[in-house]
């Protein structure tokens, strides 16, 4: 036995939990606060009793993986040093030894797909895997590749994913399930009758508040604004209505829709870009209104008003030009002098004054969407000379640095002895960290995600009763963000039930197949047996083909060999490429991001990124470090290319047509990962196997060809590029023939005028002078 008991009292739903988990794949859904992690504890100490081996437990942050540890190291009766947590800040060689020695190991997710991928760690010994925060297993998150490997790696496996809620998309829960294996699911809520009586009641409240006319007058004009926006947008078919009530993703996807078209060669529907980037920005000024105040929407159409100052977009000189807008700024200008804000405000103090009348020692949460806000909130506050921080994430914004998790660690620490009342938090204090229990959580606006809104509920009423404030401004969407998390929580809940019957009636089939597939393989076996006994003679082919498990004759690999550059690790693309076998040297790489030989670089480029570098003028400079380097560099593009930013089709034609007649790269295009990868491998295994070619780093020029020589002579006379140094190479046959050329045969080039043949002829015959 690892665990103290002496040290615990499961409840009797900690006790189901693990009974029903300990030896199955399980995702358990329990509300913050009740105990997720003591079953995961409870489970470990059986695993490790029962196999012995090693314990990962994984979380999205490094802090949240510290107390992780911290737990472990509190209750499990093992050595401290074969406790550890591995992030990324530890070196990869220090990593693998810390691996080696560990018992239980807590960390990131992106650690240890990183050492998985470049092979510095097996999970052959892992007996359990526990996923913290299992509701980001989707998409390319590092849980979904760790799983994966898991699975196919460990001699006893065991995964528990661990979740608060996993949202209330039925799609979305179901690949979570898909992608942890999860073979069983244990659901739990508040209501539920074993844990009823654990849960200290949480008092929930709705504070409506009234916004003033001034607000009134400022949305109407701003609503008209967006009407008149999104009205020739609906007169083209691209929403249904004008309706300024329209959902902001129905406005992005109308963006999309525009772009993709204008791909397709139809430029008229371009004109429409300038009404649908209008509507955005209007869509997030009312939202800023609405939500958080009349100082938050200052604060963005002041940043509007410098951006059509500096003329950086059409949509928003022509907002800030409107007599409406102007209107609004006049308003705004006259609230300011009046001393008015969000009505909300002014309430959230009320009620942080009243909770600190009756204790004084209250600790207190305020929830709100954005940094600006906080910042607003915890100036307030101090002026009352309440104690309140700001508690935001790691990220710095223009003029707003973020806290690093040191410091957001030394913040909540003074929050936990008591040193500020108030936390005033963005989404970082939703997930991922160890926020004390507090007596109030306030919600400035509602969040319209069953998920973060079960995360704020469950920072109180674990051990005492808690209280939830709502504010809302009425008749705004702060109403329809509540109802919709309300009705999430609740489509939620029903969405598992169907999920874990879909789960139990997958596995009933399963096992039905495997009886019925043993009875077959019996079978097999038993005719293969005849046919030995009747001596008839049988192609070993064949009996391979009928044995139940078929040998595996191994032709020992070459081995195909990349260098991948460490940047890249962040893709998906090396993952892929050591599923298909290729053994991976992970190095930082001054040119490319593969290495497949002497010859051979690749450079991936993600669509967006490479539109990005075509607009701030990268992309030519990266060719020409990579023709430099490699003799045969290759360029894969990786997505959809047209239709995602706001540039025209053109340009990216442009640039490709560059890099594939001046630059001599050739271009490929791949519609994910997968297909990168793939592509990568194929070009690797044609030369390390088929051209036999040596993979070697280059960060030097190569050694130039006769070729390269003869461009660079010619590249010297006057006003001639690569470019026009091919043409003329390609026309006259040799250097000599180049130099002797007349003006006349000069001129019969392309992109060679009078003037440059001129100054060539001059260049080439006049007499040498030594400058004095």
């Amino acid at each position: 036995m690892y665990l103290r008991k002496d040290l615990i009292q499961p409840r009797v739903y900690q006790e189901v939990i693990y009974a029903k988990c300990k030896d199955k794949n399980s995702l358990v859904v329990l509300p913050t606060g009740l105990g997720k992690t003591l079953i995961a504890q409870l489970i470990a100490d059986y695993r490790l009793s029962k196999y012995g081996g090693k314990v990962l437990m994984l979380a999205p942050t490094k802090p949240l993986a510290l107390q992780h540890r911290e737990s472990f190291l509190k209750l499990f009766n093992i050595p401290d040093e074969r406790i550890n947590t591995l992030t990324g800040e530890i070196p990869p060689e220090k990593r693998a030894e810390i691996w080696r020695k560990s018992v239980v190991i807590t960390a990131t997710p992106q650690t240890i797909e990183n050492d998985l991928v470049v092979g510095r760690i097996t999970l052959e010994d892992v007996v359990l895997l526990v996923f913290d925060e299992a509701h980001r297993a989707v998409g390319n998150y590092g849980y979904v590749y760790i799983a994966k490997e898991y699975m196919r790696q460990a001699k006893h496996p065991v995964i528990l994913g661990l979740t608060a809620s996993p949202g209330s998309d039925e799609a979305k829960i179901r690949s979570i399930v898909k992608n942890l294996f999860i073979e069983h699911i244990e659901v739990r809520n508040e209501n539920s009758p074993d844990v009823r009586p654990y849960v200290q009641g949480i008092r929930f409240e709705w504070i409506k508040v009234e916004l003033p006319e001034i607000y009134k007058e400022i949305r109407k004009l701003l609503r008209k604004m967006l009407r008149d926006s999104l009205k020739p947008l609906a007169e083209a078919g691209l929403i249904d209505d004008s309706s300024p009530d329209i959902p902001k993703k129905d406005v992005l996807k109308v963006g999309q829709v525009i772009n993709a078209e204008m791909a397709k060669g139809n430029y008229e529907i371009g004109k429409l870009m300038l009404y649908q980037a209008k509507a955005l920005k209007l869509h997030h000024a009312i939202e800023l209104l609405e939500t958080q105040g009349l100082s938050a929407l200052r604060a963005y159409l002041k940043k509007l008003y410098e951006e059509s100052k500096k003329g950086r977009a059409k949509s928003t000189k022509e907002l800030i030009q409107d007599p409406r807008m102007k209107k609004a700024v006049a308003l705004l200008v006259q609230a300011k002098e009046l001393g008015l804000d969000h009505p909300k405000l002014d309430k959230l103090k009320e009620l942080i004054r009243s909770q600190l009348k009756k204790k004084p020692s209250s600790k207190i949460i305020v929830f709100t969407n954005y940094r600006e806000t906080a910042k607003k909130i915890v100036k307030e506050l101090l002026e009352d000379h309440i104690k309140a921080v700001r508690f935001v994430g790691q990220a710095s914004k223009e003029n707003d640095k973020g806290l690093s998790q040191k410091k957001q660690k030394q913040v909540l620490n003074l929050f936990s002895q008591g040193e500020f009342n108030v936390l005033v938090a963005t989404s970082v204090g939703e997930e991922g960290l160890d926020v004390p229990e507090v007596d109030l959580v306030i919600f400035y606006e509602p969040v319209p995600s069953a998920i973060r809104s079960i995360q704020r509920k469950g920072r109180t009423g674990r051990h005492k009763p808690g209280r939830v404030v709502i504010l809302m401004a009425k008749g705004t969407r702060d109403e329809i963000y509540y109802w919709s998390s309300r009705h999430k929580e609740k489509q939620m809940i029903s969405i598992l039930e169907k999920v874990e019957d879909m789960v139990k009636k997958e596995k009933q089939a399963s096992l039905l197949g495997f009886v019925k597939s043993k009875e077959k393989e019996k079978g097999k076996i038993k005719e293969i047996k005849e046919k030995i006994e009747e001596k008839v003679e049988v192609p070993k082919e064949e009996v391979y083909e009928k044995l139940p498990i078929k040998p595996i004759f191994v032709r020992r690999p070459h081995g195909i060999v990349i260098y991948v550059d460490s940047r890249e690790l962040k893709s998906q693309v090396p993952k892929i490429l050591k599923e298909l076998g290729a053994h991976l040297e992970v190095k930082t790489l001054d040119i490319g991001d593969y290495i497949v030989s002497e010859d051979v670089v690749v450079e991936r480029k993600a669509a967006n990124d490479f539109i990005q570098s075509i607009i701030d003028g990268r992309l030519f400079d990266q060719a020409r470090r990579l023709k430099e380097a490699y003799l045969k560099p290759i360029i894969i593009i990786e997505g959809e290319l047209y239709g995602i930013r706001n540039i025209h089709p053109n340009a990216i034609r442009g640039a490709l047509t560059a890099l594939s007649v001046d630059w001599d790269i050739p271009v490929l295009f791949a519609k994910d990962a997968a297909e990168v990868a793939n592509y990568i491998y194929l070009i690797a295994k044609r030369e390390q196997e088929e051209r036999k070619k040596e993979v070697a780093v280059r960060s030097e020029k190569k050694a130039l060809t006769l070729a390269d020589r003869q461009r660079l002579i010619v590249e010297g006379l006057p006003n001639v590029s690569a470019v026009l140094a091919r043409r003329l190479l390609k026309h006259f046959g040799n250097v000599e023939r180049v130099f002797t050329a007349k003006e006349s045969e000069l001129i019969q080039v392309e992109g060679i005028g009078e003037k440059i043949a001129k100054e060539i002829r001059r260049v080439i015959t006049s007499p040498y002078e030594e400058e004095k």
